[in-house]
C-alpha cells in the first residue's frame, strides 16, 4: 500500500501547534506555581515581621506613657535601650543566617521558635523593675530577632526569580511599616487601660503585644514552608517547575557552604556599597520610629495625639514603597528608585534642619519625607544586593552582613538626639542630611561599577571567553548580568 503524503508544510505546522500548546500549558504551570509560593510565603513571613517588629518599636510609645520615670532611667537611659538591642541584633544576624542555610535546619523551626523566644522576651519589658532589666530585655530581643530579617530574604530568595522577588520583599518589608502605624495606634488604644489591675499602661503595652507574638510564633512552627525541594505545598510536577525555572535564570551554582571563597565574600564591593546604602536608608528611619513621638510632643501635641500623628506617616511610607517595587520590577532597574528614595529623605532632613519656623505642620511634613524615602532604599538595596549575587550560600551570608551591619545605623540614630538639644536637635538634623547625601552618592558609584562589570562579561562573551568563573568570589552563569 502507498504511504500517503503529507501536504507539504503539514509537518512543520504539527509542530508548531505542539510547541504552541507546550508554551500554553509551561506557562500556565509557572502562573500556578508563583501563585501558589505568594500565598505560602508573602503573607506568612510578613506576619512574623509584623509582630517581630511591633515588639522592637513599641518602646517608643511606651516611652510616652512614663516608663522612663517609673523605671528611675537616667537621661540617656532610652537611648541605651534602642542601641543594646541592636547590639547583639548586628552581631548575630551573619551566624543566624548561617545556621539556616544549614541543610538540616528547616525555616519553620528555627525562624518560629526565634520568634517564640522574641515574644516571651518582649513581654518581660512589661514586668521589669528595673532600667538594668530593660537593657538585659532589649539585648536578649536583639539577638533573638537578628535572624528574621536574612533569614525571611534567604528564603523568599530561594523561591523567586531576580524579577520576582522585589515586589515580594517589598510587601515583607512594608509589614514593618505596618507594624509602626498599628504599634502607634494600639499605644493610643492601651493607654486608656492605664491603671487596670494596678497595672500602668506602658506595662500593657509590652505585655499584650507580646503575647500576640508568642501566639503567631507558635503557629509559624507549622505553616513556614521549607526551602523549594521539600515544599510539601507543591506537587512534584510544580516543584520541578519551579527548581528548573530557578536553575536555568543562575546558571551552575554552588550549593554547599564548604565552597565559598569566604575572603571574596567579605571583600566584594558589591555588598558593602549595597550595605552602605541600606545603613544610610536605616539611619532615616530608626530615627523616624524610635524619636518621631518625641519630636511630636516637643511640638505641643499631647502624647494621644502624638501616637495617632504618627500612622499617616507609615501608611504614606506603605503606599510609596510597594508602588517603587511595582515600578521597579517592571522597569527591571533598581538604581534609580533608590535614588529618589535618598533624595527624598534628603528634603525631610533639610526640612528639620532649616527650621525656619517652628511651625508643627512643616516639620509634621518633614517627617513625612525621611520616612518614605527610607521606605524606598532599604528594601530595594537588599533586593538590589540579592539580584547581583548566585548561589544560596553567597546570597546568605551576603543578606546577613548587609542587614546586620546595615542596622548598625541603629547605634549612630539612638545617640544623635541629645536631649538637651530638644526641640531642634541640630546634630540629629546635621548627621541625618549628611547621611542622606551620602547614600545618594554611594548609590551613584554603585551602579557605575555595576554597569562597568557588566560591559565587561559582554566582551568576554564576544570574545568566547567563558564567564561562569568570575574574579569576584560568586559563582556566575554565562548569560548572568548584573541588575542596575
Amino acid at each position: 500500500m502507498a504511504e500517503e503524503k503529507l501536504p507539504a508544510g503539514a509537518s512543520d505546522a504539527s509542530t508548531s501547534s505542539d510547541a504552541a500548546v507546550s508554551d500554553v500549558d509551561n506557562a500556565a504551570l509557572n502562573r500556578r506555581v508563583t501563585r501558589k509560593c505568594d500565598i505560602r510565603l508573602v503573607p506568612i513571613l510578613g506576619g512574623l515581621y509584623f509582630t517581630a517588629f511591633l515588639d522592637r518599636v513599641n518602646i517608643a510609645n511606651a516611652k510616652l506613657n512614663g516608663f522612663e520615670a517609673d523605671l528611675h532611667m537616667p537621661d540617656n537611659g532610652y537611648n541605651t535601650a534602642i542601641w543594646i538591642f541592636f547590639l547583639s541584633f548586628v552581631l548575630l544576624e551573619v551566624p543566624c543566617n548561617i545556621f539556616l542555610n544549614w541543610h538540616r535546619m528547616q525555616p519553620n523551626y528555627w525562624l518560629g521558635l526565634m520568634m517564640f523566644l522574641l515574644g516571651i522576651v518582649s513581654m518581660c519589658q512589661g514586668l521589669t523593675q528595673s532600667a538594668g532589666g530593660l537593657y538585659a530585655c532589649r539585648f536578649i530581643m536583639g539577638a533573638l530577632e537578628g535572624s528574621l530579617g536574612p533569614g525571611a530574604a534567604l528564603l523568599m530568595g530561594q523561591y523567586y526569580r531576580r524579577h520576582e522577588f522585589g515586589p515580594r520583599f517589598a510587601c515583607f518589608f512594608v509589614c514593618a511599616l505596618a507594624s509602626t502605624a498599628v504599634s502607634s495606634f494600639l499605644a493610643y488604644a492601651i493607654g486608656h487601660m492605664e491603671g487596670v489591675h494596678g497595672i500602668r499602661s506602658w506595662r500593657w503595652i509590652f505585655i499584650l503585644e507580646g503575647i500576640a507574638s508568642i501566639l503567631y510564633a507558635a503557629l509559624s512552627f507549622f505553616i513556614i514552608p521549607p526551602f523549594p525541594k521539600d515544599a510539601k505545598f507543591l506537587t512534584e510536577e510544580e516543584r520541578r517547575c519551579l527548581l528548573e525555572r530557578l536553575e536555568r535564570e543562575r546558571g551552575g551554582e554552588k550549593v554547599s557552604m564548604r565552597d565559598i571563597r569566604w575572603t571574596k565574600i567579605l571583600f566584594n564591593w558589591k555588598v558593602w556599597l549595597a550595605t552602605f546604602i541600606y545603613f544610610c536608608g536605616d539611619l532615616s528611619s530608626s530615627s523616624n520610629v524610635s524619636f518621631s513621638p518625641t519630636i511630636l510632643t516637643q511640638l505641643n501635641w499631647k502624647a494621644s495625639q502624638a501616637q495617632i500623628h504618627q500612622i499617616p506617616i507609615y501608611c504614606v511610607a506603605i503606599v510609596t514603597s510597594i508602588i517603587a517595587h511595582i515600578l521597579s520590577a517592571r522597569a527591571g532597574v533598581r538604581f534609580p528608585f533608590i535614588l529618589i528614595g535618598c533624595s527624598v529623605s534628603l528634603i525631610g532632613w533639610s526640612i528639620q534642619i532649616a527650621q525656619l519656623t517652628h511651625n508643627p505642620s512643616v516639620r509634621y511634613f518633614g517627617l513625612f519625607m525621611i520616612s518614605a524615602g527610607a521606605s524606598l532604599t532599604m528594601p530595594l538595596s537588599v533586593v538590589w544586593l540579592n539580584n547581583n549575587l548566585e548561589g544560596r550560600p553567597e546570597k546568605a551570608v551576603a543578606a546577613a552582613l548587609q542587614m546586620g551591619f546595615g542596622n548598625s545605623a541603629n547605634f549612630v540614630s539612638s545617640n544623635m538626639f541629645i536631649k538637651r538639644e530638644a526641640p531642634y536637635y541640630w546634630t540629629a538634623f546635621t548627621v541625618g542630611t549628611t547621611f542622606a547625601v551620602l547614600g545618594i552618592v554611594a548609590t551613584l558609584v554603585c551602579a557605575a561599577l555595576l554597569a562597568r562589570e557588566n560591559r565587561a562579561l559582554d566582551e568576554k562573551e564576544k570574545r568566547g571567553e567563558a564567564t561562569d568563573g568570575t574574579e569576584d568570589g560568586f559563582s556566575k552563569g554565562t548569560k548572568f548580568r548584573n541588575t542596575l
